[in-house]
C-alpha cells in the first residue's frame, strides 16, 4: 500500500485501515500523541488547523533529511540518498505507530514557518505474510500542480505558487525516482 493524505481532517478515513493507517494523525482522529505538534504550523490559510506542516509553496521543493538508516525508496541509481521533495504549504502528520516494530520514519521536512522538524514519510517492512507499506504525509509530493504550476489548480487554492521547479525541471529528478521505486518496493517484496 502507497498511503497519502493530506492536512487536518482530509483523508482521515484512512485510519480505519490498520497498521499503515494508524501512521496517520488527524485533527478530529487518531491525533499525534506529541501534544506539542497539536497546532498551527502554516498560518497563512487561516482556514486549514493543525497539522499543517508549511514545508514551501506550491511548485517549489523542500530538502528531506533521509533518517539512518537510508530506506532504500530513498536512493538514486547511483547509490546517493535523495534530497528533495516538492513543497506544500500544508502537509498532514505522519508517525511509526510504537506498538508496530516493522515501521519507522524515513524522511522529515523542516517548517519553513516554525523551524521544526516534522516526519514525511513511515514505512512498514513485510513481515511473514503482509506486505510492504509506505504513509505519506500529503499526495501533494505527488500531485501534479506541484509538480507544473502552470496546470492550474482548484478555485479554492488561494496560496501563492513558487517558480523553482518551473525555472529548474529537474528538481523533479528525486520526486520520480521516489515513486519508481515505491513501485518497485511494492511489487516485488
Amino acid at each position: 500500500l502507497f498511503v497519502l493524505r493530506d492536512h487536518m481532517d482530509l483523508g482521515s478515513s484512512i485510519c480505519t485501515l490498520g497498521g499503515v493507517g494508524e501512521a496517520h494523525h488527524f485533527h478530529t482522529k487518531n491525533q499525534n500523541p506529541d501534544t506539542s505538534v497539536r497546532v498551527r504550523d502554516d498560518t497563512g490559510t487561516p482556514a486549514i488547523d493543525w497539522p499543517n506542516f508549511h514545508s514551501g509553496e506550491n511548485g517549489d521543493v523542500q530538502t528531506i533529511e533521509v533518517l539512518a538508516p537510508a530506506h532504500r525508496i530513498l536512493k538514486r541509481p547511483d547509490g546517493s540518498n535523495i534530497e528533495y521533495f516538492p513543497a506544500h504549504p500544508h502537509e498532514g502528520d505522519v508517525g511509526a505507530p510504537a506498538n508496530d516494530r516493522t515501521a519507522r520514519v524515513i524522511a522529515r521536512g523542516v517548517s519553513k514557518t516554525t523551524g521544526k522538524p516534522f516526519n514525511l514519510a513511515v514505512t512498514f517492512d513485510a513481515q511473514g505474510t503482509e506486505g510492504n507499506a509506505v504513509a505519506e504525509s500529503t499526495f501533494h509530493h505527488i500531485a501534479d500542480y506541484n509538480w507544473d504550476v502552470s496546470m492550474g489548480c482548484p478555485s479554492f487554492v488561494t496560496e501563492k505558487p513558487g517558480h523553482a521547479i518551473a525555472d529548474n525541471p529537474t528538481l523533479l529528478d528525486d520526486i520520480r525516482q521516489y515513486c519508481r521505486n515505491i513501485a518497485d518496493w511494492l511489487v516485488k517484496e
